[in-house]
């Protein structure tokens, strides 16, 4: 019952922030998303991406309506007074950031085979709007051991700032945020080892860094070496 109760408060929470969300979308900025027609329908997977902003995972969730995102979130954010209690109800489940968290590896893995779908910033931190920063390897190792579905999502002008986007809005100029969902990440062969983790990391990183233009692609652009 408890844990009826607790997914009850997620698909309220999560859809009535992805709701305002996608209002705000079409009412303070220039919002184009592209892509969706990969993302899995039923089944479990892996959504993986860049991170700028505080308000992605929203974003990503107003940009596939069709299926409600897990996303993974550092641990100090459920400490703090609200917030935590948001992120909780929104559906989000928390890592520690420093060295490998095996409780949250579980539950990545625990979620992904019940059908879900999680949501993981490869980069581990926010670029603000810069180029791709040196990926970490935690959800590559989610998804060679889970054995689903890789999307990855490039994330394009986010990086507002409150209250000047209002500001912008009045004076009609619009951030324009662009969110691209690309084809799956082959990384079948590779093994869930440290050799293979490095390797599907930079096939991931470099399936993002395709979706972005060259200038935010950082050490992930192909024509570069």
């Amino acid at each position: 019952m408890k844990k009826f109760m607790y997914g009850v408060v997620i698909l309220i929470v999560y859809k009535m922030l992805t709701s305002l969300m996608r209002v705000a979308m079409f009412v303070f900025a220039k919002w184009d998303v592209s892509g969706v027609e990969y993302i899995p329908e039923t089944q479990g997977y892996v959504l993986v991406s860049n991170h700028v902003h505080i308000m992605d995972p929203p974003l990503l969730g107003a940009s596939s309506p069709g299926r409600i995102l897990r996303p993974m979130a550092k641990q100090e954010l459920f400490s703090l007074p609200l917030v935590g209690w948001i992120f909780s109800a929104y559906g989000a489940y928390s890592v520690k950031r420093n060295g490998r968290d095996l409780r949250a590896l579980r539950e990545s893995l625990r979620l992904i085979s019940a059908g879900e779908a999680i949501l993981l910033f490869i980069e581990g931190t926010r670029s603000r709007g810069g180029p791709l920063q040196i990926g970490h390897g935690g959800a590559a190792l989610i998804a060679l051991k889970s054995g689903r579905p890789v999307i990855p999502v490039s994330i394009q002008g986010s990086n507002v700032k409150f209250p000047h986007v209002f500001f912008k809005w009045i004076v009609r100029r619009r951030p324009h945020i662009i969110v691209h969902f690309g084809p799956p990440v082959d990384l079948q062969g590779i093994e869930a080892n440290s050799t293979g983790v490095r390797e599907a990391t930079d096939r991931i990183m470099f399936a993002i860094a395709d979706l972005l233009p060259v200038d935010l692609r950082g050490p992930y652009d192909r024509s570069v070496g």
